[in-house]
């Protein structure tokens, strides 16, 4: 992104660069911003900061590509009208303030993000449960890491990770469980690669409905039924205990619940697990081997344990098996929960939690609050735990939320059953959203509009999944007209009445208060304490490094449980009863199939940053569903046809990929794609509104949907200058250099192809070209001005077959319309093919000619010839299934 004419130049000067961190995955990876000679800002790994050692994944490597300020909210809005500042937070304050007086503090709620800097979120949290009184403030990373904190509290008293990334370099078992790391946690997943290549005899289990990019590192993988998770564990306990595979010093030191726990999982026997997993015994008796077998073994956890509705029970019984075996807090060893959001473990050190209080205390623990009333001086604290997300907004749409305040995220196309999310902020009759975005499906129905300073403009830290603490620091100016999160909370609450208690001159003054109160919590046995950080100067709080709580006098980081220490009043763990419960809602005849939702590796949770960088867009750039060959004959798809899911709620067209990587009857799409970016791909509309009853955390892995063929009269393809927002039945857009893309197609044939192209494109008075073959059902459309095409249009009465990377590539040079028309390239210019690598564009035909030409045999050497997988890796397991299918080929010929 260059910055001449966009905005003031970047906060950098010649040579230098600034230390940040980047704002997707949890796993919190260091990143230098420095100013390049063309203008441009450059994005590098940072190789000191702990947790990436100067990786970085594909959507880190094209940060750069997302910071513009197209479409930013530059203003406040009230009802759609420009307002000051001050009269946009006077408005808030006078408003939340009269709903109180009129209706109590629980009708009013915020809903906050994992993508706010901590002290963004520690102010948030005081003002609504110190000052407001209700405990009506939940999370995005609700949706993503719930069930982790509440199985970590029921067995160590406290939201605790115990272990650390480098004990993935040290283990000689990870087991990855519901985590397709590759795609999701690029970074981790490179980690884990590389440690394989040093040590070839590390052991990688995979457990996993689907065959993901991850399984291709993996020695074997498990493709247990959607949701038998629990079924598996006990299973494994039960072997443990059978094997005399317990360690009974640990146990009788430092866990309790070890017989309760046995009890249960004495019931899982080999058959009965094989039935409930639909694991062979021999899967099962292999993978409990190994586990056994390896002192060192981590199981990592993520998403498709923790969205469920027997989430915190899945977590439990995979942490009863490493308490029961003592492998915990030691090197190598130890459950490891790697979170979705950037500052989620960052937000729940703040209680960003409708059922936590600051500094992991507890809302429902008497001295806690007083604890923590005290230290704020606060006129009040709520008694009991608030509105979880899924609760919360049911509360708006039966009118019991009187007044809202969305923070940094889109619950409106993001949460389970989106459709009714959004009726219920409709109905909500105050919402207040604070956004860097003008247009979102959230920001479309606020009251008001707050413009919130960017990743790159925000000064703040974050903490990542190994509890280490990092430096956000900003290397943009904040353009005018825009706050960051914390000084726009502040100023509310100033407007009502609290000037005093958040008057905060910086980021700085926020993070001192929050290490002082950390300091009451370690005072009552708590695990959080950052204390030792409590008078950091503004200079050391500029120049902080990447630090690992606890910190307390002098002493950083470090595992925790190796010697017990739980938290817990008899300081011991706590072993789970836990029993396996099918997902909430059964398949039916009219609904036979089970839909799971998740990521892709390209894009980041609803595209608001990710969608306006073009190599982002080039690997998958519209949605889709993954679907099993038999399913798909079953119900008559073929590939790239479009397929209609239907959950009997809500309905979404989505993209055809037949592919036997997911089982019969499951499905899987990403949940991406918002009415920015395609006309009718909203994925959580389909999802159901089940929570796990301790967690919270919505079931969004397994819920039942029918699917059946869209019955198109014509689909297209279509590139312009202009951009392009559709009005076809189905559609996809994605940005190109140069101008937009878009997957089209409709019921009904246009009646002139010439001036449905016209508006589609948006180049009304442009020359046209019209190649109409009625015999073949196909027409091609061109515009051009000056002799340089401005949008073509390539339609058909079947998908429209044409060489995309291709077309992509002539539109950034200056070709003209005879070479665009044919859609395919001339001998002397090879169709590269889907692209693979988005950090340098490689596509996969160009992949396999050089693997045929030069007889490249293995990923390190298709990155020597091409550059694909040498900058973030995360292409390298695509590569491998290259070099697969490129062997089998030649083995045919």
């Amino acid at each position: 992104m260059k910055w001449t004419n966009v905005r003031a130049p970047p906060v950098l000067h010649d040579g230098c660069s600034i230390s940040t961190t980047c704002p997707y995955c949890g796993v919190g990876c260091g990143v230098k911003a420095s100013a390049a000679e063309d203008g441009c800002i450059a994005i590098a790994g940072d190789e000191t900061h702990p947790a990436n050692r100067g990786r970085l994944c594909s959507k880190g490597s094209a940060l750069a590509d997302t910071v513009g300020l197209e479409g930013r909210l530059l203003t406040p809005r009230i009802d759609g009208r420009a307002a000051s500042w001050k009269t946009a937070t006077d408005h808030v304050a006078r408003t939340f303030k009269q709903t109180i007086e009129e209706y109590g503090p629980d009708s009013v709620a915020f809903y906050v993000s994992g993508q706010l800097l901590t002290e963004d979120y520690y102010v948030a949290n005081k003002l609504i449960k110190g000052y407001i009184g209700t405990a009506n403030i939940d999370t995005n990373s609700r949706l993503c890491m719930a069930s982790s904190v509440a199985g970590h509290n029921r067995a160590f008293g406290s939201d605790t990770v115990p272990g650390t990334y480098e004990d993935l370099e040290a283990a000689d078992l990870i087991v990855l469980v519901g985590s397709n790391l590759a795609w999701c946690h690029p970074v981790l997943y490179q980690r884990v690669e590389a440690a394989k290549r040093k040590r070839p005899d590390l052991r990688i289990i995979n457990i996993d409905p689907r065959r993901t990019a991850t399984s291709d590192l993996a020695d074997f993988h498990l493709p247990l039924a959607p949701g038998s998770d629990v079924a598996l564990f006990n299973g494994l306990l039960r072997t443990i205990e059978a094997e005399g595979a317990i360690n009974p010093a640990y146990v009788e030191a430092h866990v309790s619940g070890l017989d309760a726990a046995l009890a249960t999982a004495r019931q899982a026997t080999y058959d009965r697990v094989a039935e409930q997993t639909g694991l062979s015994p021999v899967a099962l008796a292999r993978f409990y081997a190994q586990w056994i077998e390896s002192e060192r073994v981590v199981t990592v956890y993520s998403q498709g344990v923790n969205q469920s509705t027997s989430g915190t029970d899945k977590v439990n019984a995979i942490i009863n098996c490493h308490l029961a075996t003592g492998r915990i807090g030691r090197q190598g060893m130890g459950p490891f929960s790697v979170t979705g959001q950037p500052n989620a473990m960052g937000g729940r050190e703040v209680g960003g939690l409708a059922n936590m209080l600051a500094s992991h205390l507890s809302i429902e623990n008497a001295e806690h609050r007083k604890a923590v009333q005290g230290f704020w001086n606060a006129p009040v604290l709520p008694t009991s735990a608030g509105l979880k997300a899924v609760d919360l907004f049911q509360a708006c749409r039966e009118g019991r939320i009187k007044a809202l305040w969305i923070m940094s995220t889109n619950p409106a196309v993001s949460l389970p059953d989106a459709a009714s999310v959004r009726e219920a902020i409709e109905i909500c009759p105050f919402v207040v959203v604070s956004d860097i975005l003008e247009e979102t499906d959230t920001t479309r129905l606020a009251d008001v509009l707050l413009p919130a300073a960017a990743w790159g403009e925000k000064s703040g830290t974050v903490t990542n999944s190994e509890r280490v603490i990092s430096r956000q620091r900003p290397f943009l100016p904040a353009p005018d007209g825009t706050r960051p999160d914390w000084k726009i909370i502040c100023d509310v609450a100033a407007g009502m009445g609290w000037r005093d208690a958040f008057d905060y001159p910086g980021p700085a003054d926020i993070f001192r208060e929050h290490a002082s109160l950390s300091r009451v919590s370690g005072a009552l046995g708590r695990d959080f304490d950052i204390s030792g950080l409590a008078a950091i100067s503004d200079h050391d709080y500029e120049d902080l490094q990447p630090t690992r709580w606890p910190v307390v006098n002098g002493t950083t980081g470090g595992r925790f449980f190796a010697d017990g220490g739980y938290f817990t009043a008899d300081r011991k763990a706590r072993m789970i009863p836990v029993d396996h419960r099918p997902p909430a809602t059964a398949t039916s005849e009219w609904f036979p199939l089970r839909l799971n939702t998740g990521r892709i590796r390209d894009q980041w949770h609803t595209m608001t940053r990710t969608g306006r960088s073009v190599r982002l867009s080039r690997h998958l750039a519209e949605p889709f569903v993954e679907i099993h060959p038999e399913d798909a004959r079953r119900y008559g798809l073929s590939a790239a046809s479009l397929a209609i899911l239907s959950s009997g709620r809500a309905e979404a067209i989505v993209r055809v990929l037949v592919t036997d990587r997911t089982q019969p009857g499951v499905l899987f799409a990403p949940f991406h794609w918002t009415t920015e970016w395609s006309g009718r791909a909203l994925i959580d509309d389909l999802v159901t509104a089940h929570v796990d009853p301790i967690s919270g955390q919505p079931e969004s892995k397994a819920s039942p949907v029918s699917i059946a063929p869209l019955e198109a009269a014509w689909y297209g393809f279509a590139v312009s200058r202009h951009e392009m927002r559709p009005r076809t039945d189905y559609w996809a857009r994605a940005k190109i250099a140069g101008g937009w893309q878009a997957e089209l197609a409709g019921l009904e044939r246009p009646e002139s192809w010439e001036a449905f192209a016209s508006t589609l494109l948006g180049v009304g008075g442009d020359r046209a070209v019209v190649v109409e073959d009625g015999s073949k059902g196909t027409v091609r459309v061109a515009f051009a001005r000056r002799g340089r095409p401005t949008g073509v249009l390539f339609a058909s009465r079947s998908p429209v077959e044409l060489a995309r990377a291709h077309v992509r590539t002539l539109w950034d040079t200056t070709a003209d319309v005879g070479d665009l028309l044919p859609g395919r390239p001339g001998a002397n210019r090879p169709d590269p093919g889907a692209t693979v690598c988005s950090c340098f564009d490689v596509g996969i035909n160009t992949i396999m000619r050089a693997i045929t030409e030069n007889g490249l045999a293995d990923v390190g050497a298709i990155g020597r010839v091409l550059q694909a997988g040498t900058n973030c890796g995360s292409c390298r397991p695509e590569l491998r299934q290259i070099l697969t299918l490129a062997s089998e080929r030649a083995a045919a010929e």
